[in-house]
């Protein structure tokens, strides 16, 4: 008989889930491009050296913590930086406009419908402050109960802020919520806020996580049970 990635789950925690918080990038939509083409594009311009790879070590920092990583350790007067996140901002939200549910990844509409279903509280808590609008180009406002991201809570990932906020914002702990991330440092975050967590993608990535997949195509809610959850 052929095995399936969710054969033979060890068990991590017995505590009831209730809700699942997602970060954005990487989990329910892929704007890696967008954001290469537009850091490059700033890049460019302020004549500083980037690449597809240092824009990879990005994955999951806010836009300031990214500019700053891009700078390597260039000083800048604050106002300079203000200017240049603003215009990496607007080259970002043209690409954006363009977005509809085409750009949702294999598995996240249906993954979101069996949570509705079964009466799971959804958020997303993400390092972009365009969340708001990705969500609704991407036509699945209505399946999260609770949209947020870092610029709401004082610290950015890798601390735990805005995973506790979205779950405070459901009205629920932190044992009762698993996290889906992508990255290292929401990994690091979702670890910080003492949640569960599924990491999606690279191992190298997402190790840390309590599972690892390549991704929500074929992800049920009983498979997720039956992980973390196993005779609830």
């Amino acid at each position: 008989m052929t095995r399936s990635r969710f054969d033979s789950l060890a068990p991590v925690d017995c505590h009831p889930l209730r809700g699942v918080i997602f970060d954005m990038d990487g989990v329910l939509t892929d704007t890696i491009e967008f954001h290469y083409q537009t850091w490059q594009r700033l890049a460019d311009e302020e004549g500083i050296p980037f690449s597809r790879q240092a824009n990879e070590a990005l994955r999951g920092l806010s836009r300031r913590d990214s500019l700053l990583r891009i700078l390597q350790g260039r000083v800048l007067p604050e106002a300079t930086i203000q200017e240049l996140l603003e215009r990496k901002n607007r080259y970002f939200r043209s690409f954006i406009e363009t977005m509809t549910a085409d750009y949702l990844l294999p598995g996240v509409q249906v993954f979101l419908k069996d949570l509705r279903e079964a009466g799971i509280k959804t958020a997303v808590a993400s390092a972009s402050q365009n969340v708001y609008i990705v969500i609704e180009k991407l036509g699945i406002a209505s399946d999260i109960d609770v949209i947020t991201n870092v610029y709401d809570v004082d610290r950015p990932k890798p601390a735990p802020d805005v995973f506790l906020y979205a779950a405070q914002q459901l009205g629920l702990g932190p044992e009762d919520c698993v996290v889906f991330e992508d990255a290292e440092s929401g990994v690091e975050a979702a670890r910080a806020a003492q949640m569960r967590v599924i990491g999606l993608g690279d191992a190298a990535q997402v190790g840390a996580a309590d599972w690892v997949l390549p991704g929500l195509e074929g992800v049920r809610w009983h498979h997720i049970q039956a992980k973390l959850n196993p005779g609830v």
